[in-house]
């Protein structure tokens, strides 16, 4: 029984230890009300804190409503890069979007979220 949770205790440690290499800025952003049918963009910027220089696997949005754009070089030490995240606004109402970002290095992604209201455009 030791074994078991000192095993899980270890596990948990470099989980956590692993996801202290890259620090995003913001993870969250908050659009407010935009108007129906214009695409509302926000730029989320990290920085790589690691030894070794880093890559992004991938950047899933979790619908097609959405879109993230990075670049696919790797970002050295101290560097700093970005992951353009598009909404496109077509549907009336509030939304909460997750993009769920993963590091070639990593084991966990990292969860970018938009949230905000989209409302009619008046006439």
């Amino acid at each position: 029984m030791k074994s078991l949770f000192l095993s899980v205790f270890l596990l948990a440690g470099i989980s956590v230890f692993a996801q202290k290499d890259i620090k995003f800025n913001k993870t969250t952003h908050q659009f407010g009300k935009i108007k129906k049918g214009v695409p509302a963009t926000f730029v989320f910027t990290y920085t790589n804190e690691s030894a070794k220089p880093v890559v992004i696997e991938f950047a899933n949005a979790e619908c097609g409503c959405t879109k993230p754009v990075y670049n696919q070089a790797p970002t050295v030490k101290g560097k700093t890069s970005t992951i353009k995240v598009t909404y496109n606004a077509e549907s009336v109402g509030v939304f909460k979007k997750r993009v769920d970002v993963k590091f070639a290095h990593s084991n966990q992604p990292y969860i970018l979220t938009i949230e905000g209201e989209v409302v009619e455009t008046k006439k």
